[in-house]
């Protein structure tokens, strides 16, 4: 029985992503997709506790890999066909594109805040130290895992091959800004894709570029992940999800140093090790079903801070925000002070159960020489172009008082 020659994968953004077994390059990626590293990716969650706020959020770094991927390919090999001299990049481009996050664990980026891991540091590992994903790689092209490094430390000799990955207009927030928007159901991600993918273009010196006729779309892609990030990825109930979770594991570290809690290998040494002690092996058994498993068993901790702080998460039973944003910071810090007093005399640990949350949202900073639409024979950056750019280069800062639930009335007596 022959083959068949293509695999496909059918995306809800993307429609059906179909790689050639026949292409050597799209061969190489089918076989990265099918290793335990990457198929791990279906077990972590694209948006973390992001779930919790909004119950359409399940997407996974599997489907966002893929979707990235994807996108890269259609930007490629559209430059590619205009200029050849591309075309010996394109596995390069394709495999860091594909594998940019294999390196995320357990509910994505909330893990690196409570661990002090960095998914950059455990991608490169994983390309250089896992057997079938090394195998595949050198396999192909003995030099192709330092040209894939080169993509992620922004080193490659050809720009735009690492522009496409990681850059201020790259493939990887393209496909993550409409993905998260579709899983969570707000509208503000339907980006004209195809006119931004097929305006792109190279400068001189193989800059990543966009054609003064893409300027409208991007500056629609631009305030897009604003209003996301203000909206969606900074909403005080993510906040508040991912409070009570680094607060859970907090204190089941305190409960193993003292003997007293039970989990499996894997748990031990995320809990015992930090980053640079942890092997590749323990890293790469964690995901969302080990780590949510845990925090199951533990709501039945004899420990009542553990078991409650596991209870809360697991029912959605959330702190409540308040948004103190406007108040200085003597003013928010009395009202800190004073809510803890609250809090305590309701039986909560204030250190637990109290405190101040912050996020920041910015729509376009100048990070990896920004964006520049080719006008006339030169790049001009889109902030000197755009009236729109300005005001998205500040920076806002919001700040969320978190509480227990039994202190609101006090606190909207206070605040009247």
């Amino acid at each position: 029985m022959l083959r068949k020659r293509s695999r496909t994968y059918h995306d809800p953004l993307h429609g059906a992503i179909a790689l050639d077994r026949h292409e050597p390059v799209e061969q190489l990626l089918i076989r990265l997709i099918d290793t335990p590293a990457f198929q791990r990716l279906r077990r972590v969650r694209q948006l973390g506790a992001a779930s919790l706020t909004f119950h359409g959020a399940e997407s996974s770094r599997f489907t966002h890999a893929l979707g990235v991927m994807e996108l890269t390919r259609k930007a490629f090999d559209l430059l590619a066909k205009r200029y050849p001299k591309l075309a010996p990049h394109r596995a390069t481009v394709l495999c860091a594109a594909l594998l940019h996050d294999i390196g995320h664990g357990p509910f994505s980026h909330t893990a690196e805040d409570i661990f002090n891991t960095h998914h950059e540091y455990w991608t490169q590992r994983i390309i250089r130290e896992s057997p079938e994903v090394q195998t595949l790689i050198t396999q192909h092209d003995s030099s192709l895992t330092a040209s894939i490094e080169s993509v992620y430390v922004h080193q490659h000799p050809v720009p735009l091959v690492w522009q496409l990955v990681s850059s201020q207009l790259d493939c990887d927030r393209l496909d993550y800004l409409m993905r998260d928007s579709y899983f969570t159901g707000a509208s503000y991600g339907n980006l004209d894709l195809d006119r931004i993918v097929r305006s792109m273009d190279i400068d001189h010196d193989t800059n990543l570029v966009v054609s003064r006729k893409g300027q409208t779309a991007v500056e629609h892609y631009l305030l897009v992940r604003y209003f996301m990030y203000a909206q969606v990825y900074n909403h005080p109930k993510n906040l508040a999800a991912t409070w009570i979770l680094t607060k859970a594991f907090q204190q089941a570290q305190k409960c193993f140093a003292l003997g007293d809690l039970e989990t499996d290998r894997t748990m031990q040494a995320w809990l015992n090790h930090p980053q640079l002690t942890l092997t590749l092996d323990d890293y790469l058994a964690a995901d969302d079903i080990v780590f949510t498993y845990h925090l199951q068993r533990w709501q039945h901790h004899s420990d009542p801070l553990l078991s409650d702080l596991c209870q809360r998460f697991i029912h959605r039973n959330l702190l409540k925000g308040r948004d103190v944003s406007n108040w200085d910071e003597g003013d928010r810090n009395d009202l800190l002070a004073r809510t803890r007093t609250q809090v305590f005399e309701a039986g909560y640990d204030p250190d637990i159960y109290c405190g101040l949350s912050q996020s920041q949202s910015r729509g376009y900073t100048l990070y990896q020489r920004g964006i520049k639409i080719w006008v006339g024979d030169r790049p001009v950056d889109i902030k000197q172009l755009s009236p729109l750019i300005a005001p998205l280069t500040h920076t806002y800062h919001r700040t969320w008082l978190l509480h227990p639930a039994e202190v609101t009335p006090w606190l909207d007596e206070q605040l009247k």
